[in-house]
């Protein structure tokens, strides 16, 4: 390390050199600049080092220099506190003279950034500007903010070389404006003037310089295949060659120019070029390492290319960790297909202000858009689809289908009518009509008929109410149909984006099979109309009586004395997904440990990550995860001993033969509970049974009640559970409640210990009684019903916050329900898109606000006196409480927990 007088020296030299004996006058103190000591003549006064060390050189009689050294993170730098010196409504400029020293390999970026301190939410980081330095010059760094609002505390800091390269500053200005015109920061996250690309030379301007081929070669082009191949933009482009494996690309290191818990956007131009490959899949990776030397990959993006034109590639990401190295690469297509790339650009992701919620102009809830759906005017309004014939019978139920009553209410009956549908040469002929013109956009429809088959079928079938929207398939509901007896179809469907044209249809049977279909209606629901109820329900299975008795004082004393009652945490299990590089982002924990008492990890349980190639372990994350989550008190689901979808299954395991894959699944058992026994609550034993079959193919139908048995003699105290998706939401047949629950009959008799019924819950649309339907028909099992992935997803915050307190209020108010687990919470890290709670830099959206504040509702609070029994009662929802009694002489406070339970709770307090 430099001795400081050398330092010292050095810098004097430096500054004398990089301003060559002229004064800047920006230097000079601006009128309405906001910062104190900006110019350093007072030494460090006002400025404090964050996590770093600084000091003060006189390079020449008036000019000081701020030197901060010793930082070992790129946001290590100097700061200054400006809340009280900020108004809201106000454009401030910023303007900073800064340089760099310690012998940076590259140029090193210097960035000015805006801390957010807020009370009753995470930190916010803006970012106002950047500039790139090298070593021996000073460069002036610009940017502009717009508050619209203040926060608690608002700090200014520069911040950005690498760790151990030391930063230099001038001076600093920032002046007010007053503009308000500009970008608000505080609505849309950060404001960057100018923002430049993150790529050093992105278009191939200067050659190859700054790029390199990840295990493969790189060349410049201006043209190629005879001129056939030209650059969409620019003169040139790059191509990757000699490509021997998929993951072979083109690559430029961005360690230093990336900033963690900030979200950016890359947008590439891409094609391929090979002999026998026409179309591939093109994708942006992110390879992270991190001073530990972990390494982690982040898929960015992925898109069709094609030999015949460019595509546009685009995707974010954000670091949630400080890492030593970052590089950004091309990936994807099979070896000996080439890449080529006209530019690439990475960038600040510049934040979209959230869609206002939708106006709904013409709801009419509960009214059926399809037409003669009654058939007293023939088949007049329907067309087949395809040459199938449609004819009209009689004898069809009544009666409204159960799932559609509930939402409807009092309905008249049906007209017994139904279509016959005959002549079927393909799965997809059936009725048709046309309702382009009847649809509301982000209306939220429910699908209802009776469907049975006719002759010609030689086992169940599958009847299917589809939607073309676009000539895109919208699911609309399915259901397994038996030729004896009429069925009802349930579903929900959704439209977010404006359609040219809308045609449903009815489908499915196998060629040669009749179908009749009666009573189809397709109506928006109110969902909000349902609430009322469902908040009656919760109050009676959440809640219970409380009976507080007093004693230790004397009857006159106690008599009319205040008491206040508050809850201080629901004891019902809210759980959340975490995976291991969430939890380097500190915002994300603090979110986390506020909001949820339970956890489920994302990956690192599953046996692909545990034990990727034979033999070779990894459980460092896990055990990570695990340390957090004791540490916070959370509890934990292990997540998952198996998977039984063939896609999901290591290679090595692919390749073993009976015997020795027998022998692997003993010692997964083996390994995995013996290290974590006791430590986590449930197992999911072997996920997703309705829809793989890997090991019951490969070993026989009695591993999986094995499974089952061997995990409860390996760890006794875990609740064992079975685990699917598409059970709730009517729109799968192979995982419909029927199944489910046969699937569990069926491991029972054979002797497994299957303790609770997980539902994934990745559901679109959700409509009240459809899912409520599935919860009231497993429930019959008696066995504990968890939600174990929820999530939701719309464009639109508010809809998405629709759904979400759909499928909550729901859960929550279902007797057999005893947990909620949501896949996740945070943006960039889902794995649908647009279903996050809380945006990449930490503003929590409108669907995590409405989260927030049904959890607020669920808390009970009661104040009042107490009486002349010496008592106070209320009725609260289960958890822990605190209880503040005010006598004539002290305040007295204790705690107390309300478990479940149907009596009244009397709970002894001894004052």
């Amino acid at each position: 390390m430099r001795s400081y007088e050398r330092l010292v020296l050095e810098l004097k030299s430096f500054f004398m050199q990089s301003s060559n004996g002229n004064v800047n006058n920006s230097r000079d103190t601006v009128a309405s600049n906001i910062l104190v000591n900006h110019d350093f003549s007072r030494g460090l006064d006002s400025w404090h080092p964050n996590c770093c060390e600084a000091f003060v050189v006189s390079a020449a009689p008036g000019r000081n220099h701020a030197v901060v050294t010793n930082r070992k993170e790129h946001w290590h730098g100097l700061e200054q506190d400006i809340t009280c010196r900020v108004s809201p409504g106000s454009t401030y400029a910023v303007s900073a003279r800064v340089g760099v020293s310690g012998n940076p390999q590259s140029a090193a970026v210097v960035i000015a950034t805006l801390k957010l301190e807020f009370q009753d939410s995470p930190t916010r980081f803006v970012f106002i500007g950047k500039t790139s330095v090298s070593n021996g010059q000073l460069e002036t760094l610009e940017g502009t903010f717009f508050l619209s609002t203040l926060p608690d505390r608002l700090v200014f800091y520069l911040e950005g070389p690498s760790p151990g390269v030391d930063l230099l500053i001038e001076f600093v200005t920032i002046s007010c404006r007053n503009n308000t015109s500009e970008i608000d920061v505080t609505s849309t996250g950060r404001f960057c003037a100018g923002d430049e690309n993150i790529i050093l030379n992105p278009r191939f301007e200067d050659g190859l310089n700054n790029w390199s081929g990840r295990g493969s070669k790189i060349v410049l082009h201006d043209s190629m295949g005879d001129g056939k191949v030209m650059p969409m933009s620019g003169k040139y482009f790059a191509s990757t060659s000699e490509r021997t494996q998929s993951w072979n690309g083109i690559q430029q290191e961005i360690t230093g120019r990336v900033q963690r818990k900030l979200a950016y956007e890359v947008t590439a131009t891409v094609r391929i070029f090979g002999k026998n490959v026409t179309s591939a899949d093109v994708r942006a990776t992110l390879w992270v390492q991190s001073p530990d030397s972990r390494e982690q990959y982040i898929g960015i993006a992925s898109s069709q290319a094609t030999d015949k034109d460019w595509v546009q590639l685009q995707g974010k990401f954000l670091l949630n960790g400080s890492p030593s190295r970052v590089v950004i690469y091309l990936e994807g297509p099979p070896p000996g297909t080439d890449i080529l790339l006209n530019c690439l650009v990475l960038k600040h992701a510049e934040k979209v202000p959230p869609s206002p919620p939708p106006v709904i102009e013409n709801a009419n809830y509960g009214i059926n858009i399809i037409t003669n759906s009654n058939l007293y005017d023939g088949t007049n309004g329907w067309f087949p689809l395809g040459n199938c014939t449609l004819s009209v019978g009689t004898g069809s139920p009544h009666i409204l289908p159960p799932m559609a009553r509930d939402s409807l209410g009092p309905h008249q009956p049906l007209s017994g009518r139904y279509i016959l549908v005959t002549n079927r040469t393909q799965t997809w002929m059936g009725p048709a009509q046309t309702i382009t013109d009847k649809l509301e956009l982000y209306l939220t429809y429910q699908v209802s008929a009776w469907v049975r088959i006719g002759s010609g079928a030689t086992g169940p079938q599958n009847v299917n109410v589809a939607l073309g929207v676009d000539n895109q398939w919208v699911n609309g509901g399915q259901v397994e149909v038996n030729h004896d007896t009429w069925h009802e179809i349930g579903g929900s469907f959704r439209i977010e984006k404006k359609p040219a044209k809308v045609m449903v249809y009815v489908q499915g049977p196998a060629s040669g099979v009749d179908f009749m279909l009666a009573g189809l209606q397709i109506f928006p629901v109110n969902r909000h109309a349902r609430f009322k109820h469902l908040t009656r329900q919760t109050d009676k299975i959440r809640k219970r009586d409380v009976v507080l008795k007093f004693s230790g004082l004397d009857s006159s004393s106690l008599l009319g004395t205040f008491i206040k009652v508050r809850q201080t945490q629901n004891s019902f299990p809210f759980g959340s997904c975490i995976s291991r590089t969430n939890i380097d982002n500190e915002d994300f924990v603090d979110f986390f440990v506020k909001h949820f008492n339970w956890a489920v990890f994302g990956n690192e349980l599953k046996w692909y990550w545990t034990e990727p190639q034979q033999g070779n372990f990894n459980y460092r994350e896990a055990d990570d995860l695990l340390n957090l989550c004791k540490s916070r008190n959370i509890e934990t689901r292990g997540h998952c001993i198996f998977w039984e979808v063939e896609s999901t299954v290591q290679s090595w395991i692919k390749a073993l033969n009976t015997i020795d894959l027998k022998t692997a699944v003993q010692n997964r058992l083996n390994g995995l509970l013996t290290r974590y026994k006791g430590k986590f609550k449930h197992y999911d034993v072997n996920n997703e049974m309705l829809h793989g079959s890997f090991y019951q193919d490969h070993l026989g139908k009695d591993i999986r009640a094995n499974m089952f048995k061997t995990a409860n003699q390996l760890d006794p105290t875990a609740t064992l559970f079975v685990n699917d998706y598409h059970v709730e939401d009517g729109c799968d047949t192979r995982s419909s409640p029927e199944k489910y629950i046969q699937h569990l009959l069926d491991l029972q008799e054979q002797g497994a210990p299957v303790g609770g019924i997980g539902i994934q819950g990745h559901i679109d649309s959700p409509v009240g009684p459809i899912v409520c339907s599935a919860m009231d028909k497993l429930g019959i099992l008696g066995l504990p019903i968890w939600y174990t992935e929820l999530d939701v997803s719309s464009t639109n915050e508010y809809v998405r916050a629709d759904d979400l307190e759909v499928m909550l209020r729901e859960a929550f108010a279902h007797p057999a329900v005893d947990g909620i687990v949501l896949w996740g919470f945070w943006e960039l890290f889902m794995s649908r898109d647009n279903s996050h709670l809380v945006n990449a830099e930490g503003d929590i959206n409108e669907a995590g606000k409405r989260y927030l504040s049904l959890k607020q509702e669920w808390m009970s609070h009661a104040h009042g006196h107490i009486d002349e029994q010496g008592q106070f009662r209320f009725r609260g929802f289960q958890g822990t409480y605190a209880v503040e009694i005010v006598t004539a002489s002290k305040k007295i406070s204790k705690t107390f927990v309300v478990d479940k339970g149907e009596s009244p709770l009397v709970v002894s307090i001894d004052l």
